[in-house]
């Protein structure tokens, strides 16, 4: 049999929560067959995050190159990129393939806490030359700050950082409501130039919600990869993560992984 591909381009988490391991997983949940272009290494944990090496930009390209010639793909999501030249590898490497249509980034540039993770000429970068490539971006509450340039407190400001980062060319975009407070907090605004929607599934209470931002970009891309309309991508993966939630996974001593197989678990 023959099945959809979709390619990751993301970081390694040894501790299988988020990166390509959560990626990977959301792929074979949707029955798609998953590749991947690992850009970096790292040794973390329920914890935190304890040492980072990068691969270098030609081996991210290299990978790129090798699956795309020979398995082609229907799907691909970009994650943790980390510096300026693995970016502008992945930017080159899309426009030659043109890849574009296929394209969800997640721009891993801060997590939920508001910690930056890459410096900031990487982020220009992402910004500039990786964000107008995309058919969905899906920051978060202080990634959307960041590419917007816009303080994100109200409902407003996400649906005017939403305007304002698709102006800088993405098809569309998710701006993601997890770190917002009180009543928004898991409320997303979805804008495609022409359409607004304000997306929210039930509120999931768990510390274990490691990985949420991977899972749920992979989710749209395997969705994409089977042919989903956009939107409905979007909106089917906010369902698979609503779920992957309620059976996360209660490990370590920090925050667990969300339950990337809850099928399996339902049925035991």
């Amino acid at each position: 049999m023959s099945c959809p591909t979709a390619l990751t381009i993301a970081g390694s988490d040894s501790g299988g929560g988020a990166g390509i391991q959560a990626d990977l997983r959301t792929f074979a949940f949707h029955r798609v067959h998953g590749m991947s272009a690992l850009t970096c290494v790292t040794a973390q944990n329920t914890v935190g995050v304890q040492q980072v090496d990068a691969l270098s930009p030609e081996m991210v390209a290299a990978q790129i190159d090798s699956v795309i010639s020979d398995l082609g793909v229907q799907g691909i999501k970009t994650g943790m990129l980390l510096n300026q030249g693995i970016i502008e590898a992945t930017v080159r490497q899309i426009e030659n393939y043109e890849l574009q249509p296929y394209l969800v980034v997640d721009p891993v540039m801060v997590s939920r806490s508001g910690a930056q993770l890459i410096d900031d000429l990487a982020v220009e970068v992402l910004s500039q030359h990786l964000v107008p490539l995309a058919i969905l971006v899906t920051p978060n509450r202080y990634e959307a700050q960041i590419l917007s340039g816009q303080e994100i407190n109200t409902l407003e400001e996400m649906k005017k950082a939403a305007a304002i980062i698709h102006e800088k060319g993405a098809k569309a975009v998710l701006v993601k409501g997890g770190a917002m407070p009180q009543e928004l907090r898991g409320v997303d605004v979805w804008f495609d130039g022409e359409d607004w929607e304000i997306l929210k599934t039930k509120n999931v209470e768990t510390k274990n919600n490691h990985g949420t931002g991977c899972t749920l970009s992979a989710a749209i891309a395997a969705n994409i990869a089977l042919g989903n309309h956009l939107k409905s991508s979007v909106e089917k993966s906010k369902q698979y993560l609503t779920t992957a939630l309620e059976y996360a996974l209660d490990l370590g001593k920090g925050s667990g992984p969300v339950g990337h197989f809850f099928p399996l678990n339902q049925d035991s």
